[in-house]
């Protein structure tokens, strides 16, 4: 591992903010990274990097900057209708969707075209359009960068739940806001338990109407994942043109009788159920966002930070926003959301 310092981060970052890694290497084996972590106990433990989609940058980065970037992907066994495939932490999300799809095999249909490396989609728990990451993730392979021993997670272990995983939580005893300690597990491969038997997960309403209006009454996995890219592509901007991490806010979930009121007061507020025993509801944040005016604008007219036009949920970088800029506004909608209905969102970005 070769690395270079005061290295600029603008293109590893999909907001395009302006920020320096003090020291920044690529990984692309396993063997480099084990050995790098196991040399002498890291005083510094690393800042780990993949496609840079789920991130905003406020400042530079002091700890030593590792780029997850190992490639590659394969079939592990193939019987009868489950076929389980690995995927390395490099491999862009997107194209490893098209790939299984390629190979007959469903289960990420719903999932495409969002952003970013497979290794980085089990620490948010990635999940579009009525589907989690979790429900076909078999296994995590991880080296731990305190000690450089590699580590298997089965898929109870990373304690998945809504964008969350036992990944994107610091060790027992650490804050949790704790950055120095968050980047415990370096994820290097992914494995996916995914079915040559379709079933079709279209309850989801823009999914379903999409179908509709291109004709298909009866979908194919390759059906479902044109509709999920068709409304991807029509909904979200597209952070080569403009700077963005996708949705920024978590779809906040609240107790049923909050929910109630809140329904009773605001009657357009999508709800869904959170859970099975209907104590707990989602609300939809890029509604609460756009009642709270804040859907095309900044703080400022002129603000290079602003919310986007086509979906307010998606914070944007105009051009020239810096980190502490995208933040101060995403500050500012949290403040005005829980003033007018007493619900605090928080970020679905890795906040540095």
């Amino acid at each position: 591992m070769h690395f270079l310092r005061d290295f600029p981060l603008n293109s590893f970052n999909t907001f395009g903010v302006a920020a320096l890694a003090r020291q920044f290497a690529v990984v692309s084996s396993e063997q480099d990274l084990m050995r790098w972590c196991s040399a002498a106990g890291q005083a510094t433990p690393p800042f780990l990097l993949g496609g840079g989609s789920n991130l905003l940058l406020t400042h530079d980065i002091e700890a030593p900057v590792l780029q997850l970037a190992l490639l590659g992907k394969r079939v592990i066994f193939d019987e009868g209708n489950t076929v389980l495939v690995e995927a390395m932490a490099g491999e862009r999300w997107h194209a490893f969707v098209q790939w299984t799809l390629a190979q007959g095999l469903s289960g990420l249909e719903n999932l495409s075209l969002i952003p970013g490396f497979v290794g980085a989609a089990p620490v948010q728990n990635i999940g579009a359009y009525g589907v989690e990451m979790a429900a076909t993730c078999d296994s995590v392979m991880a080296i731990d960068t305190a000690t450089g021993e590699p580590r298997e997670f089965r898929r109870a272990d990373c304690q998945f739940s809504y964008r969350d995983s036992v990944f994107k939580r610091p060790p027992a005893g650490q804050h949790a806001a704790d950055e120095d300690h968050r980047d415990r597990f370096a994820i290097t491969r992914v494995r996916f338990r995914l079915s040559r038997r379709f079933v079709a997960h279209v309850d989801y309403g823009e999914v379903k109407a999409e179908l509709q209006a291109i004709g298909v009454t009866a979908p194919t996995a390759m059906d479902v994942a044109r509709a999920v890219v068709a409304i991807r592509s029509r909904k979200l901007p597209d952070p080569a043109v403009q700077g963005n991490a996708g949705s920024f806010f978590k779809n906040p979930v609240v107790p049923a009788a909050q929910a109630a009121a809140l329904g009773e007061r605001y009657p357009a507020l999508p709800q869904y159920p959170a859970d099975a025993t209907g104590e707990q509801v989602k609300l939809a944040a890029g509604w609460l966002i756009e009642q709270a005016g804040w859907k095309g604008r900044g703080i400022t007219t002129d603000s290079p930070a602003a919310v986007s036009e086509r979906h307010a949920l998606v914070l944007v970088n105009r051009g020239g926003a810096t980190g502490a800029q995208l933040w101060g506004l995403a500050q500012a909608i949290q403040f005005d959301v829980a003033d007018k209905f007493g619900v605090l969102l928080q970020p679905e970005p890795r906040i540095v």
